[in-house]
């Protein structure tokens, strides 16, 4: 985990333990169900859940805070993020429930108690959140529209409650529509590693 620790080393003994079981429960879930390609399965702690931890340094959740990640799949960014956040609230929702199962388990395994899962589509999803998040899941106009009912119009945290993407590539053509509103922020900014050469994360307020 030495990765991890490098950008994140005011984690306590705790997090530290949980961050251990997240790095062996994936491979060991991962010979099973396909949730992390084989090929990149060896790179599970810089390519999933070091870039999953991306979010915790663009913007700091306060306590109390409610998230959705939307097409979870087997907990990225979420399950990462809830080890950063334990005071913060995540709903994992996926179509596909054998992913999500992955998910539960290793947030189970990691006593990660503020994790849920919802198996379904996100049309089924109520409620309010602050944040939604994803992982590269759907482009962004046909994500926004799916998600704008479900978050909240009361702020809690620094910035603006809204969408929050980790995505990677020219998205020019796909943020065109959003291009006065949307905050593209580069994750060179923040790691070393060659992989977050053409990452990024896109935040648009809701």
């Amino acid at each position: 985990m030495e990765h991890i620790l490098k950008y994140f080393p005011q984690l306590s003994e705790r997090q530290r333990q949980q961050l251990q079981v997240l790095l062996e429960a994936y491979p060991e879930w991962n010979a099973k169900i396909n949730v992390i390609s084989r090929k990149d399965i060896d790179n599970l702690e810089v390519n999933h859940v070091l870039h999953s931890m991306a979010i915790a340094k663009f913007l700091q959740f306060t306590p109390g805070t409610r998230i959705l990640d939307l097409g979870a799949g087997g907990g990225f960014p979420s399950v990462p993020l809830a080890l950063l956040f334990p005071e913060v609230s995540f709903l994992l929702v996926d179509r596909v429930g054998k992913k999500l199962r992955v998910a539960a388990d290793v947030a189970e395994r990691a006593d990660l108690k503020n994790v849920a899962v919802q198996h379904g589509d996100i049309k089924e999803v109520k409620g309010c959140f602050d944040f939604v998040v994803s992982r590269a899941v759907m482009p962004f106009p046909e994500m926004v529209p799916l998600v704008r009912r479900l978050i909240d119009r009361t702020g809690r945290n620094a910035m603006p409650n809204g969408v929050i993407c980790l995505k990677g590539g020219d998205l020019s053509e796909e943020l065109r529509p959003f291009k006065k509103q949307v905050l593209v922020d580069e994750l060179t900014n923040y790691f070393d590693e060659e992989y977050f050469q053409t990452k990024k994360i896109v935040y648009l307020p809701l």
